[in-house]
């Protein structure tokens, strides 16, 4: 009871780790005890114990030495206050002179043992203040105590009122708490003066433990009698003068130092630091107790007793409680009369409850340690607050008063000394945490709680540093880049509560079961408690305080229910820690003024002397000023924060934060098609980012790829507002929306810049052209970064996409350029030659689609490659019906312009699939390709044959030309594979078999001489007609078609018929001029039913299939064909019969010949029957031309059974 805290010799476990700043732990010491602790048996009740020395600055143990008996104690020792080697470090100071623990004490630990506070370990306090509270039911002592908590730990301090009311009366601060204490407890308050027993029995103590060290390292010179005085003078005046209680807490130098510092109070003075389990409490215990070898056991603590002063039950406890926290198994007592040594006892640790004299319940002390805790627990509700617990010399009843509250009635709150340590040490607990967040998302609430906690303690005009490091950290636990996980998170989230703790919940109502905490009898005297414990006896009752308000273990967030919500929580931090970095900066006005004759210096120098990062570095600067950034050519801030200070360093990070969420938010936006809103917060990002470029003197290349991806975003952006251009005025009214946050951030960054570095990629314009050179620029800008040092190679994914997008929207620039200049060919008169605006467009496509294909190519993207080859290939084709139109329309003939122009086009088109290789690549792109190819060669064979060059060509080589133009066209038509495309397709091969054929037929009708030729021309008309044909009928839109083909056929039969001499040739020849036209049947089916779906009128009788979709007849086309068709049935059947006739004549067995010969007849004259009709409509006339060629027979006579199939 009341012993020195003295210097022992302890080393720790192997492998225990030393506290920061401190020695490590001696090695190799077998004789100290198991730091795992011991479960010990006391009295037949089991309390278990545990002890784990967590750091020890004691040196190796040894023995203690027993004195001879009647040795004096009252004549000091030659050792006496003096330094050895055996006493460690901390020998003179804590073994001699016994002062008191500091009220911080508690701090100074939790500050070395960080890790523990807030989640393992219950209670953090001194071994004297635990002992104390301990022994509240058997002492008639006061108890005064502060109590802390930070998570689920409580800190407990000695609130010494004497010294405190001392100091009140010196410097005037805690007058509110002298005041208070004065009015409720103790209105004669005067400090009470220490006997001269005390002070005799604290130096025969010194003067008995210094003895009792082993001589050999105590030969040391007696000390003088001035320095004996000066000594014990300073041993006397320790506990009234010592600065233990420091003015109000200043703000440290920096966040990242410690603040602990010994001048502020707040280091760890013990000589160890145990981590005490006693039941199911963990506590972190700081104690001095000096322990010795010697005993029966490897460790032993040394008491000294008065003989004629028998143990009483206090002191029993106090020598208990520091043997189990020190896990020592044996206490050795000696026992002296008036200062003389009688003699020595060893007793057992398990032993002392049992002392005569001393007798107490071990199971009770539990009790009452799991009752304090469970009160205090269920009380000290509020993180931040400062607890007094206190109970009065001679009282029963125990009062829990919150001083935090108090103290807030007063007209300065931040008088509470308490306030700051506290905030410091939430801010350290949360960096602590922080560190380890990528393994402990589920304590993002307790981080976040810690933080909040900690900002409403300090005062913001007093620590800028620490609330813009605090908001700044609680803007970090949102994570912008990731997509929530709310539901599958290990912990529950709560969305209604700022803090991991009922603070609105009211104390217990008033139970017997769970311990009354109601005011007492005198209202007056308990107003101001938090809770009260009437009488010390309840303490002593089994979970008599069962704590309702448990401290959960895991903490609210809040849950952000999409992207937008969780970047404002964001940027809400971040605007608290800009306007606290800001608050702290100097005005200008406030700023010495420049001295004019000294000169400025400038950093030239520096710049030229650096080594290998400078290039990357020039570059950058070289590029932002290119940007439009660093106006004035050097990194500066307009406000004058100082390089490498604390508010410049903070700005950074936090402008940093607020361009990232700027991005999200605007990448947010742009997922829902919300592109004005989305170019607002790309251009706040981009303007944190130009900020941060003006103040930032070494840009890591991280924030280089940031950069990179908001001008990426924004060019997106852009091009989508150019394809959206219809909802302008929408995109333009959110675009000038802006809260009153984005605002206040944007007047933080003005301090620093003009912000105007990347103002071009932000304006929203309304001319498509800019649009999409904005974004163009962009992206060059982006890919520009890209190339600065390696970021191209450590981000190849955003290096391909970034090229991707400059290819796609080079692509999208040419295309405008394209449909520009198509336009202005639209416009311009048929006969003007081509305009130089015109070529310009040109011009301008060709090189956007030139350098996209070089974008593509260099990230092997063969297929987006081939899409713009095939659309300069389209250029060309455009660039040649440009040149068409020039010259007089009747004297046109096929240009070498539009040759050459064509020609180009073939050439992209087949680089266009040489990209592509195989049609596996990509068969939709690989098909688009051939089509165009097809299309590209079709329609140069078609000009050369309409508008044959005969002033440079021979007819000949014309029709060579033609010939193969319309092969090659027909090769990259594809007929057979089933596609949206294949009528096309098939409409395209027919039409090509159909003009070869007329080429062919016009050169037979025109070309005399070379008979091989002739044959030739013959056999490939036949041919192409035949193919023609078959590609006609497999359409059901193209009726007219298929009837002007075999209306072709017919007129090339009867010109074959011509140069026939024979009655049995030309019979033949007509049997199958007779055939086709039987086959033209289904031509006119198609036509008939066209006709009655346009009438309504209801067709009866067998009908064709249904065309698909077909355009409406042109009647008059079907007219003429009908008549043509008419006029050659006729000349047909009339040729027939005469020769039929004539046949008979000469041979009349010839039974089919007559058969035919009649059936030719009846036709005949139903045909001109009809036809004499004026009157009759179209399809009356088509009804009787369907009617005719049923009743002819399908293969003619038999000697033309051989006809055409």
């Amino acid at each position: 009871m009341g012993d020195p805290k003295e210097a022992g010799a302890e080393g720790p476990p192997a492998g225990v780790a030393a506290r920061g700043g401190l020695s490590p732990l001696s090695q190799g010491e077998s004789e100290e005890p198991s730091a795992q602790g011991s479960a010990l048996f006391l009295g037949g009740n089991e309390v278990k114990s545990r002890a784990v020395v967590k750091y020890s600055s004691a040196p190796p143990r040894t023995a203690f030495a027993r004195l001879e008996e009647k040795t004096d104690l009252k004549l000091p020792p030659a050792n006496w206050l003096r330094e050895s080697a055996k006493l460690g470090p901390a020998g003179t100071t804590i073994l001699g002179n016994s002062k008191k623990s500091k009220p911080f004490s508690s701090f100074g630990m939790a500050y070395d043992f960080i890790d523990s506070v807030g989640n393992d370990v219950d209670v953090v306090s001194d071994s004297e203040n635990i002992k104390k509270l301990l022994k509240i039911p058997y002492s008639k002592s006061h108890v005064s105590m502060a109590v802390h908590r930070i998570g689920r730990t409580l800190l407990l301090d000695e609130l010494d009122i004497q010294e405190l009311f001392m100091r009140s009366s010196q410097t005037g601060d805690w007058t509110w708490l002298k005041e208070f204490y004065q009015r409720l407890i103790d209105q004669k308050w005067q400090r009470k003066k220490k006997s001269k027993e005390h002070w005799y029995q604290k130096a025969i103590l010194s003067k008995f433990l210094y003895y009792s060290i082993n001589g050999d390292g105590a030969a040391q010179p007696v000390p003088s009698t001035a320095e004996q005085q000066e000594s014990s003078s300073s041993d006397q005046t320790s506990d009234s003068q010592g600065a233990s209680w420091p003015a109000p807490f200043e703000m440290p130098s920096s966040v990242s130092e410690d603040p602990s510092a010994s001048s502020q109070g707040l280091k760890n003075d013990f000589v160890r630091n145990i981590l005490w389990t006693f039941e199911d409490i963990h506590m972190l215990v700081g104690s001095n107790m000096p322990i010795f070898g010697g005993g029966r056991y490897p460790a032993v603590s040394l008491r000294l007793r008065d003989n004629n002063k028998p143990i009483n039950v206090l002191t029993g406890i106090d020598y208990w409680l520091d043997n189990l926290i020190c896990n020592v198994p044996e206490l050795v007592m000696c026992f002296h009369v008036n200062g003389i040594v009688q003699k020595y006892e060893m007793i057992k640790t398990e032993e002392i409850p049992n002392l005569e004299n001393s007798n107490f319940s071990t199971k009770v002390i539990k009790d009452i340690a799991q009752n304090i805790l469970s009160f205090l627990k269920s009380n000290c509700t509020k993180e931040g607050h400062t607890y007094w617990l206190f109970k009065a010399s001679g009282s029963d009843i125990v009062k829990l008063y919150d001083l935090t509250t108090l103290c807030e009635e007063t007209e300065d709150k931040y008088q509470n000394p308490f306030t700051m340590p506290v905030a410091i040490l939430l801010y350290k607990v949360a960096c602590n945490m922080m560190m380890k967040k990528n393994q402990n998302k589920k304590h993002y609430g307790t981080i976040r709680t810690l933080l909040l906690n900690c900002l409403k303690l300090l005062d913001k005009s007093r620590h800028p540093q620490i609330i813009a490091s605090a908001n700044y950290m609680l803007s970090e636990l949102f994570q912008l880049d990731e997509p929530k996980k709310e539901e599958n998170s290990e912990s529950p989230l709560n969305e209604n509560s700022d803090e991991s703790y009922s603070e609105e919940e009211e104390e217990m109502p008033d139970s017997d079961e769970n311990g009354s905490y109601s005011t007492s009898s005198d209202p007056s005297d308990d107003s101001k408690a938090v809770a009260i414990i009437k009488s010390v006896g309840e303490l002593s009752v089994p979970e008599k305080y069962k704590s309702i308000h448990q401290i959960r273990p895991s903490c609210a967030f809040p849950v952000c229910h999409d992207t937008e919500e969780r970047c404002r929580l964001v940027l809400s931090y971040v605007l608290e820690g800009l306007k606290s970095v800001d608050s702290s900066i100097k005005k200008e006005s406030d700023l010495p003024a420049a001295d004019p004759s000294t000169p400025i210096p400038l950093k030239y120098e520096d710049e030229s002397t650096r080594g290998g990062p400078e290039g990357p570095e020039k570059q950058m600067a070289l590029f932002l000023d290119k940007m439009g950034s660093l106006q004035k050519g050097n990194y500066s801030s307009q406000s004058g924060m100082i390089p490498g200070s604390w508010q410049h360093k903070m700005k950074l990070q936090l402008i940093l934060k607020s361009s990232k969420a700027y991005y999200v938010l605007s990448d947010a936006a742009m997922s829902l098609q919300k592109y004005g809103r989305a170019l607002r917060y790309i251009k706040l990002a981009l303007q944190s980012h130009d900020t941060y470029c003006c103040l930032c003197t070494n840009m890591l290349s991280e924030v280089l790829l940031f950069l990179s991806q908001y001008l990426t975003l924004c060019g997106d952006i852009q091009l989508m507002l150019a394809q959206n251009a219809n909802n302008r005025a929408a995109h333009l009214e959110e675009f000038h929306y802006q809260t009153k946050e984005d605002q206040e951030i944007l007047h933080s960054l003005h301090r620093e810049s003009s912000c105007q570095g990347f103002a071009w990629a932000t304006d929203l314009s309304t001319d498509l052209e800019s649009q999409l050179s904005v974004s163009c620029k962009c992206y060059e800008a982006a890919n520009e970064i890209l190339q600065f040092s390696d970021l191209k190679s450590q981000n190849p994914e955003h290096y391909v996409q970034v090229l991707k997008r400059m290819g796609n929207i080079r692509n999208e620039i040419g295309v405008f350029y394209m449909n520009q200049a198509a336009a202005l060919q639209s416009e311009r008169v048929v006969s003007k030659s081509v305009s130089a605006a015109e070529q310009q467009l040109w011009k301008k496509s060709f090189s956007c689609f030139e350098k996209g294909i070089h974008n593509f190519e260099s990230i092997e993207d063969a297929t987006n490659a081939a899409l713009l080859l095939c659309n300069t290939g389209r250029l060309m084709r455009i660039c040649a019906q440009a040149h068409c139109g020039a010259g007089d329309e009747f004297k046109r003939e096929f240009s070498p312009e539009e040759g050459l122009y064509y020609n180009k086009a073939i050439d992209y088109y087949l680089k266009a699939l040489r990209s592509l290789g195989t049609r596996d690549i990509h068969p939709a792109v690989w098909d688009s390709v051939n089509w165009e190819l097809s299309t590209t060669y079709f329609t140069m064979a078609t000009l050369q044959q309409d508008y044959a060059p005969l002033s440079r060509k021979a007819q000949e080589q014309i029709e060579k030309e033609v010939s193969e133009a319309m092969m090659k066209s027909l090769k990259y038509c594809d007929v057979d594979s089933v596609s949206a495309r294949q009528p096309l397709c098939q409409y395209r091969a027919a039409t090509i078999h159909h003009r070869l054929a007329s080429m062919y037929h016009s050169c037979l009708r025109n070309q005399v001489g070379d008979e091989h030729l002739r044959k030739q021309h013959r056999v490939l008309a036949d041919l192409h007609y035949t193919k023609a044909t078959k590609l006609f009928q497999l359409l059901k839109d193209a009726p007219c078609e298929l009837l002007r083909v075999q209306l072709e056929r017919v007129a090339f039969a009867e010109f074959q018929m011509t140069s026939q001499n024979s009655n049995v040739g030309k019979l033949k020849t007509l049997s199958g001029a007779l055939d086709i036209m039987v086959r033209t049947e289904h031509a006119f089916q198609l036509i008939q039913k066209e006709l009655v779906e346009e009438f309504g009128q209801p067709k009866s009788g067998d009908a064709a299939p249904a065309a698909d979709a077909s355009p409406s007849l042109n009647r008059e086309e079907v007219t003429k064909l009908l008549s043509i068709f008419e006029s050659r049935l006729s000349f047909l059947l009339l040729q027939s019969i005469k020769l039929l006739s004539s046949t008979k004549k000469k041979t009349s067995n010839n039974i089919e010949e007559d058969a035919v010969l009649k059936t030719n007849k009846h036709i005949y004259s139903q045909l001109l029957r009809a036809t004499a009709n004026k009157t009759a409509t179209l399809l009356e006339r088509i009804g009787v031309i369907v009617h005719l060629l049923g009743q002819l027979p399908t293969a003619g006579s038999a000697a033309g059974s051989s006809a055409i199939q």
